[in-house]
């Protein structure tokens, strides 16, 4: 008779070692290994014609494309057009969603309310917690102003009682919080390891898929900022989700980075109140609310996040530095882009930076990562260094190339209608337009070629006038590069 398997697995990307090591050989983090005990699984008995002693096994049968009935409610429309917008237009029966997110963030708000409207909306929801009380979670939907007669709440960890309570009541969405406090009885390892978070999504999984309903799982997140559990729980749910934002900002983005039933890298904006979360339908204008106008060493830059188009303030501070080395300091940029960008501007316009501290920062906890937000960052800069501010009623729009050159970027119609909606008349943008992208109304681009002409553009000056490090201003205006 075959005896249990134990191992030791990494928590953090799945990798099995026979014995324990205090650093997992794959990953090189320290302290992930957990103990794994398995059990072999029973032996089958076959019968004659190859069928199985253990009852008839139900099993899919193929049907061709056409025979296919569509549904004309393929999705539950959730009155948070925020949230529905992240989903690709709402919640897919039996589809399963991962919630990530900071302790603190506001993940059981969010969702408490989201149940809260979709049992309002649609039926019946099941609130399943392992790490609160229902007395707690009713003095959270106290404080929300939630009082659902079809929201349903229940305290349970172990798995096999949370799918009979689902059996009872038969929700349309279920939420367990969280899937790191869910245990099976089939596992003989505690909550909390790999094999137990892999065996419960699987099986909720197989749930969601056969009743119909939507299941909503909110998962802990490491030190790295990565869900906790290996990699394979991303990849057997159908969306993930990130809430992400500052505990000292108010506002919070809920991201999408895998979507099977809409676009990925989507973006809800929420603002954190007294009463939960309330979404914010015009997040540029609150971007931009506290922006100090012809300040130097700011620029508006529109960047996109998915489909939609997001005006947002960078900010930059150069200074003269007291080390050796001057430091290049990124908060909601990438650091290496800024590197990047700091050697353009000395190599290809001449901007003397060797002796500059530099400084950017993204207003309102935003993290940019497309090369877009070149130019706006580079211009941020040269407005720092040159103590100029750059016009209240200009925009910004581009990526910069090693030699010095704006390079095209994607979606500028809808970047230029956004600028143009929130009273922006003007737009740096490269001369290189790509086909297909028609000018909108009400906003004048204006494009440029090369750096230097740009940041002439976008910092007039008079012709002799001097910097702040004593230089002649040389750089030609052509009108137009």
């Amino acid at each position: 008779m075959a005896k249990a398997q134990t191992y030791y697995q990494c928590e953090n990307c799945g990798r099995k070692t026979p014995r324990y090591m205090g650093r997992c050989p794959a990953c090189g983090e320290w302290n992930t290994l957990k103990e794994v005990i398995e059990e072999p699984p029973e032996p089958v008995k076959k019968r004659s014609g190859g069928s199985s002693n253990a009852g008839p096994t139900l099993r899919s049968t193929p049907m061709r494309l056409k025979d296919i009935p569509a549904k004309d409610d393929a999705r539950w429309v959730v009155p948070v057009e925020e949230f529905s917008r992240v989903l690709g237009g709402g919640i897919v029966p039996g589809s399963v969603v991962l919630v990530g997110g900071d302790p603190g963030i506001g993940k059981t708000t969010l969702l408490t309310q989201i149940a809260a409207v979709v049992a309002e909306s649609v039926g019946k929801v099941l609130y399943v917690s392992g790490e609160e009380s229902v007395r707690q979670i009713k003095m959270r939907a106290e404080r929300l102003q939630i009082n659902s007669e079809n929201l349903y709440l229940v305290t349970e960890t172990n798995l096999e009682a949370i799918l009979d309570h689902a059996q009872t009541v038969q929700p349309q969405l279920m939420i367990v919080d969280s899937i790191q406090t869910t245990y099976s009885d089939d596992k003989p390892s505690s909550a909390g390891t790999v094999s137990q978070i892999r065996e419960c999504t699987a099986r909720l999984q197989i749930f969601a898929k056969s009743s119909g309903t939507a299941v909503f799982l909110v998962g802990h997140v490491t030190k790295e900022g990565m869900i906790a559990g290996p990699r394979v729980l991303e990849h057997i749910v159908d969306t993930v989700l990130y809430l992400e934002g500052d505990s000292f900002q108010a506002y919070r983005l809920l991201r999408s980075v895998k979507n099977r039933f809409g676009a990925t890298s989507e973006v809800g904006v929420f603002e954190m109140r007294d009463v939960g979360m309330a979404e914010v339908s015009n997040p540029s204008e609150a971007f931009l609310a506290e922006r100090l106008v012809n300040a130097p060493g700011s620029g508006i830059v529109v960047t996109m996040e998915g489909t939609r188009p997001l005006l947002v303030e960078v900010q930059a501070l150069a200074s003269a530095t007291a080390y050796p080395n001057p430091r290049r300091t990124a908060n909601g940029v990438d650091s290496n882009r800024l590197q990047l960008v700091t050697a353009v501007l000395s190599r290809r316009v001449g901007m003397r930076l060797f002796d500059q501290d530099v400084f950017v920062n993204v207003i309102g906890g935003l993290t940019i990562d497309e090369p877009a937000a070149d130019l706006a960052i580079a211009v941020a800069i040269a407005s720092s260094v040159w103590d100029r501010p750059v016009p209240a009623d200009l925009a910004i729009i581009g990526e910069i190339g090693l030699s010095g050159e704006l390079r095209a970027v994607s979606q500028l119609s809808a970047r230029l209608r956004e600028a143009s909606k929130l009273g922006f008349k003007r737009c740096l943008i490269p001369k290189t337009v790509r086909r297909g992208d028609p000018m909108p109304e009400g906003i004048k681009a204006i494009p440029y070629r090369r750096l230097m002409d740009a940041l002439q553009f976008a910092l007039p000056r008079e012709a002799g006038a001097k910097d702040g490090k004593g230089q002649v201003d040389t750089v030609p205006d052509d009108g137009g590069g």
